[in-house]
């Protein structure tokens, strides 16, 4: 992996421990290992323009993730499974990991680009799962509706699991919605494990 690479990598990892305002050079070269020099060869913008190719980078791999479990399954039960997929996360790192765009969103003043980014990803996330729910027979307005909804309610529920130290806000919010996405499109979710 080369430097461009670890130091997305390590800024997206700080990101999703410490926020933008704690992710800061000196975090991003210990954890990185990479030199300073290589910090603006690569990003003359510096940290900014890093966290904002970061933010990119985790939003296009979450929406490559989200295409592919939506492709097979109905949403209803591709909904129920969040809170399975989110669990390992936040009880392996102590509730101290969030989601990168969250961070990048609530970053603006260190990163305005970053937010911007934050925003594009959120729209495409609406836009995959309204594709899903249009396929699934929803007409646009509720489907774009829903798709809001979920995005807004599953990020949220993550947030309020990492201040509270449990995932039961997030299992609520997934069991939740994938009822709600149920009665929309008909098909009876599948209970995650």
């Amino acid at each position: 992996m080369g430097a461009r690479d670890r130091l997305i990598d390590s800024a997206i990892a700080l990101m999703r421990c410490k926020g933008i305002a704690g992710t800061g050079i000196a975090q991003l070269l210990e954890h990185s290992g990479i030199s300073r020099r290589s910090v603006y060869l690569n990003f003359p913008g510096g940290k900014s323009e890093l966290v904002a190719e970061a933010t990119r980078t985790a939003g296009s791999a979450s929406s490559a993730l989200m295409r592919a479990v939506t492709a097979d399954q109905d949403l209803a039960t591709v909904i129920a499974a969040f809170p399975v997929m989110w669990r390992d996360t936040l009880v392996t790192s102590d509730f101290t990991a969030g989601c990168p765009i969250v961070a990048a969103a609530l970053g603006r003043s260190e990163s305005r680009e970053a937010a911007d980014a934050a925003g594009e990803i959120f729209t495409e996330w609406e836009e995959i799962l309204t594709d899903r729910l249009l396929a699934e027979n929803v007409d646009l307005d509720t489907a774009k509706i829903l798709a809001t909804t979920i995005i807004a309610t599953v990020e949220g529920a993550v947030v309020m699991s990492l201040a509270s130290r449990t995932t039961t806000p997030l299992e609520r919010a997934g069991k939740q919605m994938s009822e709600l996405v149920a009665l929309y499109t008909g098909k009876k979710s599948t209970p995650a494990a």
